[in-house]
């Protein structure tokens, strides 16, 4: 543990390092005590040395807080305050409601309906920022344990595959399969008053691989996998487990959040991948029974309508969607408070947002690669 003061035109500058518990409770008193206050306006402090932090140590950084400004001085963070910092504040701030100040009511008509934009536009701009926030800590946290392997969770990620990926093979297959049917077969009707069923296999071929098996596969599992996260995670905010994690030192982010997101990551791609083979195939069935045309002379065709990067354009998109979903669930599980009622709307939003981003993303996709010529 260890406290490093610096003095600056501004104020002070105090760069807290090294572990800060229980055991070090004391000396982190004893050193922040012995700290003059005295004609100083602004603090700034990082506590990106911390190695770790529990409830103990964040109480000591609270009374030396509440010293501060007490003194009149103006307290702030480089970067994000720590979040057991946040837990005392939430158990020694007034009750909610208490003292505070009644909103007026909104008048109706005209004035009202502008009073209802703004505060929505408001909340939209505010969660936005906050969204923004969530996956910057996500990958700068990914990004910091890519060296220590075991700081990923290799066990966790393998449990979230298994549950988001191959028990999601099933449905998967299935609706590949049936909606592949449905298309080849308004294909067929279409195409064959004119002489031209071999098309029928182009229009399977390249609709699968760069389009259909990746969004259909998304889009199932955002309604599996991102609600999934969301009530896992909002059931975990009720039980105040997420807060018990913080108050021991643990990162949330590195525990629940990233190992959920390589997960989904590693099974969207692989789910995608099976998705083509059992389109492709129900497409070969389709046009075997219905246009009677040979199993050789399909692959053939498949092989001639593909392109290089016909296959490579859906697979390329399965990651992001990935990301989308996974994010998307797991954000909204983590600002689960206070009532199951709030559980089931996060649940909900989880899921709409998902599929929202991930079909956002896919229109995103498509004018970058016809801008691309790909």
């Amino acid at each position: 543990m260890s406290v490093e003061v610096r003095r600056t035109p501004a104020g002070l500058q105090l760069e807290l390092a090294g572990p800060w518990g229980l055991a070090q409770v004391e000396s982190a008193r004893g050193a922040l005590a012995a700290i003059d206050l005295g004609a100083v306006h602004a603090i700034e402090l990082s506590t990106r040395g911390v190695e770790s932090l529990d409830l103990s140590g964040a109480w000591v950084l609270h009374e030396f807080l509440q010293r501060a400004r007490a003194a009149g001085a103006e307290v702030s963070f480089q970067g994000a305050p720590p979040d057991q910092l946040r837990l005392i504040d939430a158990a020694v701030k007034e009750p909610e409601g208490a003292g505070a100040a009644v909103a007026p009511m909104p008048a109706a008509g005209l004035e009202g309906l502008l009073y209802d934009i703004g505060r929505y536009v408001v909340h939209a701009w505010h969660d936005a920022v906050l969204s923004f926030a969530f996956l910057g800590r996500t990958l700068v946290t990914l990004l910091v344990n890519l060296g220590n392997p075991r700081r990923l969770r290799p066990i966790s990620v393998a449990r979230h595959l298994y549950e988001t990926g191959i028990t999601a093979v099933p449905i998967v297959a299935l609706i590949a399969f049936l909606v592949t049917v449905i298309v080849a077969y308004l294909s067929a009707q279409q195409l064959r008053g004119l002489g031209v069923d071999i098309y029928v296999v182009d229009l399977v071929t390249i609709g699968v691989l760069r389009e259909l098996a990746v969004l259909l596969t998304s889009i199932i599992t955002a309604g599996r996998s991102a609600s999934s996260y969301a009530a896992e995670l909002g059931s975990m905010q009720l039980n105040e487990e997420v807060d018990a994690l913080i108050a021991t030192g643990v990162d949330t982010f590195e525990v629940l959040v990233v190992p959920r997101v390589l997960g989904f990551v590693i099974a969207l791609p692989l789910l995608t991948v099976i998705a083509d083979l059992v389109g492709l195939t129900g497409g070969a069935l389709l046009c075997r029974y219905l246009l009677d045309m040979p199993l050789t002379q399909y692959i053939n065709r498949v092989g001639e309508a593909i392109s290089p990067t016909t296959f490579w354009v859906g697979i390329m998109k399965a990651p992001v969607f990935a990301l989308l979903i996974a994010l998307a669930g797991c954000y909204r599980g983590m600002q689960v408070r206070g009532s199951a009622r709030e559980l089931g709307h996060k649940v909900t939003v989880a899921v709409v947002q998902a599929i929202f981003l991930v079909i956002l993303a896919d229109a995103v996709f498509a004018i970058v690669f016809m801008k691309l010529d790909i």
